[in-house]
């Protein structure tokens, strides 16, 4: 019985060189730079998104609001101008302390928020704004403006 040996040249079990671990090394750090990138946008649009659900849910609440106290809403009590943080709430009785809770929930969530109530006989035009900057397209004065009839 006859064994052959195996013979293997240099040149076959050189291995790896430092250059092609260099670039394999780059290949992956830029495929890692680019998830962290993709990350860092979802966050943001994620973040764009919980705040434009939350400024619906305030358009929606003042309107509860005022079908609540409906002679006073049309009345014209809880008309407003614009109003942001560090401005004064107008208003008094109940539909004025309906604003100001509005108003203070919408200061917590949007830190940067401002809101509005329009009135036009029984159509009422809410408008909530805030800045945007972090989401895609980040506009300033991001808004959502709702249109009800009471």
């Amino acid at each position: 019985m006859q064994i052959k040996a195996f013979s293997s040249s240099r040149s076959a079990s050189r291995g790896v060189s430092l250059i092609e671990v260099l670039v394999s090394v780059l290949i992956l750090g830029i495929g890692l730079l680019g998830i962290a990138a993709m990350q860092a946008l979802a966050l943001g649009n994620s973040q764009s998104s919980v705040e434009r659900t939350q400024a619906v849910i305030h358009s929606y609440s003042i309107l509860d609001a005022m079908r609540a106290n409906r002679d006073d809403a049309i009345a014209g009590n809880y008309s407003s101008g614009l109003i942001c943080p560090g401005d004064a709430v107008p208003g008094a009785g109940i539909s004025g302390a309906d604003l100001a809770t509005w108003i203070t929930s919408v200061r917590a969530s949007l830190q940067t928020g401002c809101a509005q109530v329009q009135n036009n006989a029984d159509v009422f035009t809410v408008t909530v704004q805030w800045n945007d900057q972090r989401g895609s397209g980040g506009n300033a004065a991001q808004q959502v403006v709702t249109v009800s009839r009471l």
